[in-house]
């Protein structure tokens, strides 16, 4: 049995997206029995050269709908990075999800050789399908929601290594 370019991109993107909207929910629960202000966590930082949490959750979702697109040959869905709330960086990892979804397996038939290239202000990155994917994205999309989840715990959300995991099947 061969494991195709979708299985483990799409399944892997909204599984953790919806962990990461779990979690979310969970420091939203914890701001409002603690009485935290609703724009601290957003705004939390594990140290003042790293961007916020906002930008984290911003980040992983970009990672994930750019993967699926880019592997898919669509268009990317532009968000504006506005979120200030735990409410509005939810709605971000919905809206995600929602794109997400579209992407049906047949539309990475083949993307595997499909050239990604990536255009930053000092560097231009090529990759093929799969390396764009196990090299770049998953790394890249792993990292913004594994910061995202120790920023929250460092601020006492209650989280244990079970909500960054999700259901186990």
């Amino acid at each position: 049995m061969s494991v195709s370019l979708y299985d483990v991109s799409i399944p892997i993107f909204t599984l953790s997206l919806n962990n990461l909207a779990v979690i979310l929910d969970k420091a939203a629960s914890h701001s409002e029995n603690k009485k935290v202000d609703p724009k601290v966590f957003p705004a939390a930082r594990l140290i003042i050269d790293m961007l916020p949490l906002s930008s984290q959750i911003q980040i992983a979702c970009d990672t994930a709908k750019g993967a699926a697109a880019r592997l898919a040959g669509v268009e990317i869905p532009k968000h504006a990075d506005t979120e200030a709330t735990l409410d509005e960086l939810k709605a971000r990892v919905a809206k995600t999800l929602d794109f997400i979804k579209t992407i049906k397996p047949e539309q990475l038939e083949g993307a595997e050789a499909r050239e990604i290239v990536l255009q930053f202000p000092q560097s231009t990155l090529k990759f093929t399908g799969v390396n764009y994917l196990t090299n770049f994205a998953l790394p890249n999309f792993f990292f913004h929601v594994t910061t995202a989840y120790a920023l929250l715990r460092k601020n006492g959300v209650d989280l244990g290594k079970r909500d960054f995991l999700g259901p186990i099947q």
